[in-house]
C-alpha cells in the first residue's frame, strides 16, 4: 500500500482487514475512522526518503507500544494491534474501492 511505503519504506501485500474503528477526539466534534489491515512485509527500500516529519520506522512489541501510549496518535493504534494479536481477520473484499481495484475484486 502506498501509505505504508511512503511512511516506512516497506513494500507490503495486504492479507486481511483486522478491524474498522471509530473514535471522537474528546472535547471536539472531530471523528476519526481507522481501517486496520494485516499484511505481509515483502521488501524494504532503505534508499527511499520517508514522508516529511517521519524520522524512522520501528518494529515494537505490544508491551513497548503500551508503555508509550501517551505518544501514540490515538487509542485506535493499540485497538488495531490488539485486534491483530487476538486473531481478528476479515476478508479484504469487505472494503470496496470504487476508484481503484486494490482488493482483488471488481467494483460493485
Amino acid at each position: 500500500m502506498r501509505e505504508t511505503l511512503e511512511e516506512t519504506g516497506w513494500h507490503v501485500e495486504l492479507t486481511a482487514v483486522v478491524g474498522i474503528h471509530q473514535w471522537t477526539l474528546p472535547g471536539t466534534d472531530h471523528m476519526y475512522l481507522r481501517i486496520c489491515f494485516a499484511g505481509q512485509a515483502l521488501r524494504h527500500d532503505s534508499t527511499r526518503a520517508l514522508d516529511h516529519g517521519i524520522q524512522r520506522a520501528l518494529w515494537l512489541s505490544r508491551d513497548e507500544l503500551g508503555q508509550m501510549s501517551g505518544r501514540l496518535r490515538s487509542p485506535l493504534v493499540l485497538a488495531c494491534v490488539d485486534g491483530y494479536l487476538s486473531g481478528q481477520r476479515y476478508p479484504l473484499h469487505l472494503i470496496v474501492d470504487h476508484d481503484r481495484k486494490i482488493t482483488g475484486h471488481p467494483p460493485a
